[in-house]
């Protein structure tokens, strides 16, 4: 198979399949000066626990000219098709995860897709061989960054968001 192949269109980039491992995200035009700062928030959350999907490097691609995020590939299962009891345990294990970078001061900001915007509900939480597994940190924060009152009010809305996500994957 040749590489790169396209995965996916956001609302402002797109994602491609480098390798079997390796996927990346491009910056093109006025979305380049976020890709230092996605990189960055990436390794934050890396260096917390594995929840985030793993950073590998930044890159510019000349034939595509664009700039890449370059990341591990996640091979997304249907948790539908296992029991309750098994995404009870995934659930059990994405919620401490997930407290965890809380606790060390990032938030997703992400986890359920707005209404107004393309795409599915919890698009950015995979299921694969490893467990549950978050993608695209690009509007997340960082405590350091945002201070307190922010950090809270985001925190909140990701707290409320879980809820809602918890009842959608374990179908209650």
């Amino acid at each position: 198979m040749k590489y790169p192949r396209l995965l996916s269109s956001g609302a402002n980039n797109r994602v491609i399949a480098l390798s079997e491992t390796e996927v990346a995200k491009l910056f093109i035009g006025d979305t380049r000066s976020d890709i230092g700062s996605e990189a960055e928030k990436m390794k934050f959350a890396n260096s917390v626990n594995g929840l985030v999907a793993r950073f590998s490097r930044l890159d510019f691609n000349e034939e595509l000219q664009a700039e890449l995020l370059v990341m591990e590939r996640i091979y997304p299962i249907d948790y539908r098709a296992y029991e309750v009891e098994k995404r009870e345990l995934w659930w059990e294990v994405f919620e401490h995860e997930l407290a965890a970078l809380h606790k060390a001061g990032f938030v997703h900001r992400d986890i359920k897709r707005p209404s107004n915007l393309t795409g599915l509900a919890f698009d950015n939480i995979l299921l694969s061989n490893e467990g549950l597994r978050l993608i695209d940190v690009g509007i997340s924060a960082l405590h350091s960054q945002v201070g307190d009152n922010l950090f809270n009010k985001y925190l909140q809305t990701e707290l409320q968001e879980m809820q809602e996500f918890r009842e959608y994957f374990l179908n209650r």
